[in-house]
């Protein structure tokens, strides 16, 4: 005899990045894709936000329930301090499970669990490895690390290489769940306009312009690179002024500096860029990477593992430390438009096989099952 499964949805919450909508970076993108995908499927989703950031009126947004609650607006402090805040919050929600993002709110997942509530946390890449923490900085994101071993209930990773670290530093098991990307292009052009430059004819970089992510190598590359078509530099960074600066005091008047572009703006970048530049040296998987290839874009990045673990073969790769590596890079494929078909080709088959969204919802949907016990619908 067949009996129909039972089947009831779960109140989640997501905790730990700036908030939705998505105004800043990856996490936020992340947060924002997952959380409404997952409220479409009838579940009750809720996504804390930070005061300083999101200002975003109503109550709900495309299903997910928005809860903006105070931080401290420092370097050092706005992660923790909002997401203790929201920790707090939760503990006296009826959230069958928890999402914490960033191994630095590691220690604030005991909070809910204090009131037996299951937790998960992404803990991201390797923040400590970047040049814009302290000591002090760089050794509470190392504590966390191992914190996040025993105060969540499961430990995700966005990438194998991360995965393998938690394996051999902690002795300690993880879920890997990559981020998704998008996988069709916008046709206006409107950005592209504002900014003078062309459809097909323009490299795109994309990152907070810290020194870890290298956009001073590629500046300084592109410089030496014989074309007529433009870099543009997307990106900014709120603590890195003098790297900034250094950046920006290039007088190549092909290079463009959009700052910060979000939106539909950033989507008409993605989608009718000649080339997109991955140039980043930590971190896991980089949801600026998935994107570009998502929106059928020739690669070129640095070879670091994790960069290699996304692309694979579908990647052209440079060596960030040597900046005739970069242009070289550069210039050959401006030179052989024909290569960068071939790898547009490449990219696009990649994302479809192992990074859209609705796979990788599928994944935390089947986590967050595991944890708080529920059957959902398939």
């Amino acid at each position: 005899m067949i009996t129909k499964e039972w089947i009831r949805f779960m109140k989640i919450a997501i905790m730990g990045t700036r908030g939705i909508p998505a105004n800043y970076g990856g996490f936020e993108t992340f947060a924002e894709q997952l959380s409404t995908r997952l409220a479409e499927r009838g579940h009750d989703v809720t996504v804390y936000g930070r005061s300083n950031i999101i200002d975003y009126k109503e109550k709900y947004y495309k299903g997910v329930e928005l809860v903006i609650l105070p931080t401290i607006s420092h370097k050092y402090l706005d992660t923790v301090a909002n997401t203790f805040v929201a920790a707090w919050h939760a503990l006296f929600r009826k959230f069958d499970t928890i999402l914490i993002c960033n191994s630095a709110n590691s220690i604030f997942a005991l909070i809910p669990r204090l009131g037996f509530k299951k937790v998960a946390i992404n803990v991201d890449g390797l923040e400590w490895q970047r040049a814009k923490w302290n000591r002090l900085g760089r050794w509470y994101y190392q504590l966390s690390e191992w914190i996040a071993t025993w105060s969540a209930h499961h430990i995700v990773t966005d990438s194998i290489y991360i995965r393998k670290y938690y394996k051999d530093k902690f002795n300690s098991d993880s879920t890997f769940i990559p981020y998704g990307a998008p996988t069709e292009k916008v046709q206006s052009t409107e950005v592209l306009q504002k900014f003078n430059v062309k459809p097909g004819r323009y490299l795109l970089y994309v990152s907070r312009m810290e020194p870890e992510n290298n956009a001073l190598a590629v500046v300084k590359a592109f410089e030496k690179v014989k074309t007529d078509m433009n870099l543009v530099m997307v990106g900014d960074a709120p603590y890195s002024t003098d790297y900034i600066k250094q950046v920006k005091s290039t007088t190549d008047p092909r290079i463009i500096f959009t700052g910060y572009v979000f939106g539909n703006g950033y989507k008409e970048f993605q989608s009718h860029a000649y080339a997109y530049i991955q140039a980043t040296e930590v971190g896991g998987t980089h949801p600026a990477l998935l994107e570009g290839m998502g929106y059928g874009n020739c690669v070129l990045a640095n070879e670091v593992p994790e960069h290699h673990e996304v692309l694979r073969e579908a990647g052209i790769y440079f060596n960030s430390r040597n900046i005739d590596s970069v242009r070289e890079k550069m210039q050959y494929i401006v030179d052989h438009p024909e290569v960068v078909e071939e790898y547009r080709q490449k990219t696009h088959q990649r994302i479809l096989e192992a990074y859209t969204w609705d796979r990788i919802t599928d994944s935390y949907e089947n986590l967050f099952k595991e944890l708080s016990n529920h059957k959902v619908k398939k």
